[in-house]
């Protein structure tokens, strides 16, 4: 994106029709740390991948609880991500007391929605630059949304966000049919994969990530680092154990190809033995 004179106010459109600081405020959203949320009959998991500026400094808060059966993983600007958290929380402590009922899900991110969508229409609000996976859970089930700075939302079985996030994208996409019937560690296991794959080669540990759980019975919690590396280690001796079944498969195959192997040795012998005697390999 390059800068012209019709990104200068949010409200301006350029003749293709188009709003250049709603497009940089979704680019932002491109630009931040990747979050993923995964859904189920039960449960909705989001992980995060934990960034610091430095060596020297710690990671930004990604997850953020705003209800017993609410909670929210953020990719973007984290202080606009901070503010729409707690205005999630106003309104739900708002619902809470009106009706003494928890506020559902979907009519939270409505409300969330319509908030991000006014910013796109002031000359003097800019858009929030941050996405927001809504997880949550009521009535009528878990649910997973996704809020664009756009003022958009859609619903997801399962979604990535933020940098590097098209990888973990390209496994859901492949494993999202399963997700349905999937139970909690099942789900949180899938959450771990997705998160490895957008890591692209950095070793997956609970330093580099944040996993957060809500279920039926279960609120919205943050699992501690010591969980999560458990579940880490778990995951990677399972994968060596269905490792090993394939290097033993492997070994048969080898065996199988020895004799070929051996045949052409022979013939390899055969072709320097004519060589020397003046003649091509092409004659025996």
């Amino acid at each position: 994106m390059f800068r012209n004179q019709y990104d200068t106010d949010v409200t301006t459109w350029s003749p293709a029709g188009r709003l250049f600081q709603v497009e940089y405020a979704m680019e932002a959203v491109k630009q931040g740390s990747a979050a993923i949320g995964l859904r189920s009959k039960t449960h909705v998991v989001l992980a995060c991948v934990n960034k610091a500026n430095s060596e020297l400094s710690s990671h930004q808060k990604k997850i953020f609880k705003v209800d017993n059966h609410i909670g929210v993983a953020i990719a973007g600007l984290t202080a606009d991500g901070r503010v729409l958290s707690r205005y999630m929380r106003s309104e739900c402590i708002n619902y809470n007391y009106t009706y003494e009922s928890p506020l559902p899900v979907g009519r939270l991110v409505v409300q969330l929605a319509d908030k991000a969508q006014v910013c796109t229409q002031r000359s003097w609000k800019r858009p929030y630059g941050v996405g927001l996976l809504v997880a949550g859970l009521d009535e009528s089930g878990a649910h997973l949304y996704y809020n664009c700075p756009s003022g958009n939302y859609f619903e997801y079985q399962a979604f990535a966000i933020g940098s590097r996030s098209q990888a973990a994208k390209t496994y859901l996409e492949r494993r999202f049919e399963n997700f349905v019937g999937s139970s909690r560690e099942d789900l949180i296991k899938d959450a771990l994969i997705a998160t490895r794959e957008s890591l692209q080669g950095e070793k997956l540990r609970s330093s580099v990530c944040t996993i957060a759980v809500v279920g039926v019975g279960e609120p919205f919690h943050i699992l501690d680092p010591e969980t999560v590396q458990q579940l880490i280690d778990t995951f990677e001796i399972v994968r060596e154990e269905e490792a090993a079944p394939a290097e033993e498969e492997a070994q048969p195959a080898a065996e199988q190809d020895a004799p070929t192997d051996q045949g052409a040795a022979a013939a390899d012998q055969g072709a320097a033995a004519a060589v020397d005697q003046g003649g091509s390999p092409m004659d025996i």
